[in-house]
């Protein structure tokens, strides 16, 4: 079995790299690392949107009476 080097679904198998010129190996892991900074940068954004998210909000109503029994 091949040992492969994922990155998005895709990936290259371990002689490939090895066999790869390294301004191409360069090439490659700066573009991994953007990507994965860019997936980073969403993450955060989504995860403070979610957690604000999270607070239960009911309607803006104030009953005249808790059990409606009048006084």
């Amino acid at each position: 079995m091949h040992d492969l080097v994922f990155h998005g679904g895709g990936g290259f198998i371990h002689s490939e790299i090895y066999n790869m010129p390294i301004w191409m190996r360069r090439f490659h892991v700066s573009k991994i690392s953007e990507f994965n900074n860019k997936q980073n940068e969403e993450s955060k954004n989504t995860n403070t949107l979610s957690s604000n998210s999270n607070i239960v909000k009911g309607p803006n109503i104030s009953p005249s009476s808790t059990y409606n029994i009048p006084k």
